[in-house]
Parts: structure tokens; C-alpha cells; sequence
């Protein structure tokens, strides 16, 4: 089977409604954006869980605190996976497809257990207002439903790298054609760790931010924040430390006949990782003051690795002699002005509410 042909016929024949370069553009960044807050619903209700079975006073308030905003987390995780999704079946719809045919019950399966995820951590916040002691095992499930989230993904993500691999899962290496769709067949561990260990380097920046946003008010115990900030970082240097290892683990993995070690993206995306590591160094002992310098750094390492790997992702399929660059494009002026013009409005209007709740949580309205 000529793999480039069946690639080809498998194209959206109307082409491409704008440039390719754009809408690869914009599923990084809005990539970046998903996975960011991906980490902060792995990591904050990890923690949550962990406070609350561990006891204390420090470690049940920062659980609640962390229980809830995992629920708001999840939400803005959920909605920016939209964007992303979108973007990747424009220009990587044969790849797509396929790896959701091959896996079909796997990805019904995936919108479940994102559902009952999002239920169980609901019901793990509201219902210990009522309980501080009980509904601790909806916390557990919870964060077990958002890893199988995590591992369907995933795989579905590596299976639509290696088309050479497809006819052998369609055809169970040759006998009857496999037509069920309840195949799993590629799960990468290094890939998928990859993606968790931020979890917990975003989650304690987050407590970081978390111990500097609430510093003003006085309804919070100094020592409390305090002790969140200084968990925060210290969780952060840990975690970014075992980042690297497994970062340069799975960078082991990928096959050596496409001299990804090469790729210039690759180490812009380590570099960023290692200086975030050598800030999180430098901010163990005042976190609050690097608390929004080391989000911002973050933030771009995650952007930084994503580029790299939307850049490992084209050196996979260069092999097929596959580019999104040879796409058909047929430019629709209109409906490209409608969504810019919507992405910008909405931003203005959202603007102005943050803004506000910014300031209210802080108790700093009355000041400005």
C-alpha cells in the first residue's frame, strides 16, 4: 500500500479556508493554553486529596482551596481543548480520523470519563462543605478518571504518528479485517509522563501565585500563606528536577532515524525548561516574589515545548512525505474575518469582569 496515496485521497478535497501556517499557529498556542490548565486540574486535585486524608488545619484549607478551583480548572481545560481539536482536524484530519476509527470505543469512552471526572470532583468540593471529613474517595475517582482522560488521549496522539503501523491494527497483522474499534495500541509511558510531571511544577507555582494573590487580605492567617507559598516552590523544584529526567527519557524513545536530536525547536523548548528550573532554584526562599515572573516563564516553556513537539510531529510524518504545507488552499476572506473579529471581541468583553474579580478576591476594589 502506497501510505502517501491513501494519505492524500484521504484529504478534505475543498482544500484549506485559510493558510496552514496559521492554523498551526494557533493550535500550539491554544494547545499550550489547554495543557497549562490540564496540569493545574492533575496537580490541584492531587493535592486536594492528598490534605485531605493527610489532616490539619494548613493542609484541609489549602484542599478546599484546591478542590474548588480544580472544578473551575477542569472547566476552562475542557472548553480550551476545543480550539486545539479543531485546529488539528483542518490540517491533520487523515491522521485524525484514522487513529479515532481504529480506537472509536476508546474516544466515546474518553467524553465518559471526562464527564465523570468533572462530577466526582464537583461532588468532592461541595458535599465536604457539608462533611469536612467525608467524600474523600470522590476525590480519589476523580483523579483517576482525568488520568484515563489522559491515557485515551495520549494514545490516540501516538497512533496518529505511524500510519505504517495502521494496516497491521486494521487487520489484526493480517487475518479478518478488526472493525470493532476497541483497540488501544500505542501507549507511549515516557510520552504520557512527560505531560503529568508538569502537573505538579504548575500546581505549586500556582500555590505560589495563590500565597501572593491573598497577601493583602486580612481575613487570611499570614502563617498559612506562608507555609503555601513555601510548599508551593519547594513542590515545583522537585517536580521540575524529575521533569527533566523523564523529559530527556522519552526524548531517548523517539526512533533515532529521524534525527530529531537535530531539531532547533527541540532545544529552544529544553532550554526553557532547564531556565524555568534554575528560576524555581532561585525562588525557594521568596516565592510570593517570584510567584509572577515564574507563571510567565512557565507559561512560555509549555508554549516552547509544544512547538517542539508540533515539530516532532511533522519530523514523524515527513517520512510518509506528508506536509500541511501541500494542502490545497482556497482562502475564504469572510469567514476568516468573522472568527478574528469574534476572538478579539470576546476578549474585550471578558476583559472588564476579570478584571473586577481580580480585584475583589484580593480586596483591593475599594483601593483603586
Amino acid at each position: 500500500m502506497d501510505i502517501n496515496s491513501a494519505l492524500q485521497a484521504l484529504r478534505d478535497p475543498l482544500g484549506l479556508p485559510f493558510f496552514p501556517w496559521v492554523f498551526q499557529l494557533l493550535m500550539v498556542l491554544t494547545f499550550a493554553l489547554h495543557i497549562l490548565f490540564v496540569n493545574l486540574v492533575i496537580g490541584g486535585i492531587a493535592l486536594a486529596v492528598y490534605g485531605h486524608f493527610k489532616g490539619g488545619d494548613f493542609n484541609k484549607h489549602l484542599s478546599k482551596a484546591l478542590a474548588q478551583v480544580s472544578t473551575i480548572n477542569l472547566s476552562l481545560a475542557i472548553v480550551l481543548a476545543v480550539a486545539p481539536l479543531l485546529f488539528v482536524q483542518v490540517i491533520y484530519d487523515p491522521f485524525w480520523y484514522v487513529s479515532n476509527s481504529l480506537s472509536a470505543w476508546w474516544t466515546m469512552v474518553f467524553l465518559l470519563v471526562v464527564a465523570l471526572g468533572f462530577l466526582a470532583n464537583y461532588v468532592f468540593y461541595l458535599k465536604r462543605k457539608k462533611n469536612p471529613q467525608g467524600y474523600g474517595i470522590f476525590g480519589i475517582l476523580g483523579l483517576i478518571f482525568v488520568l484515563c482522560a489522559g491515557v485515551i488521549i495520549s494514545v490516540l496522539s501516538v497512533q496518529a504518528l505511524v500510519p505504517g503501523e495502521w494496516l497491521k491494527w486494521y487487520t489484526a497483522d493480517g487475518n479478518d479485517l478488526v472493525t470493532s474499534g476497541l483497540g488501544l495500541y500505542r501507549f507511549e509511558l515516557g510520552r504520557f509522563s512527560h505531560f503529568m510531571v508538569p502537573a505538579f511544577i504548575n500546581i505549586g507555582i500556582f500555590m505560589m501565585l495563590y500565597a501572593w494573590y491573598f497577601r493583602p487580605r486580612s481575613d487570611f492567617d499570614r502563617a498559612y500563606l506562608d507555609w503555601v507559598g513555601l510548599t508551593g516552590a519547594r513542590i515545583a523544584k522537585i517536580a521540575a528536577m524529575i521533569q527533566v529526567v523523564v523529559g530527556f527519557w522519552w526524548l531517548l524513545t523517539v526512533p533515532a532515524d529521524l534525527h530529531f536530536m537535530r531539531n532547533p525547536f527541540l532545544w529552544i523548548g529544553v532550554s526553557l525548561g532547564l531556565l524555568l528550573l534554575v528560576g524555581l532554584m532561585k525562588g525557594q526562599h521568596e516565592p510570593e516574589r517570584y510567584a509572577i515572573p515564574l507563571a510567565t516563564l512557565s507559561f512560555v516553556a509549555i508554549l516552547g515545548m509544544g512547538t517542539a513537539r508540533e515539530a516532532l510531529r511533522m519530523t514523524y510524518l515527513r517520512v510518509f512525505e506528508y506536509s500541511i504545507y501541500d494542502y490545497p488552499v482556497n482562502v475564504d476572506w469572510g469567514s476568516t474575518a468573522l472568527f478574528l473579529g469574534t476572538f478579539v471581541m470576546g476578549l474585550v468583553v471578558i476583559a472588564y469582569p476579570i478584571m473586577i474579580a481580580f480585584k475583589l478576591g484580593r480586596g483591593t476594589l475599594n483601593e483603586s
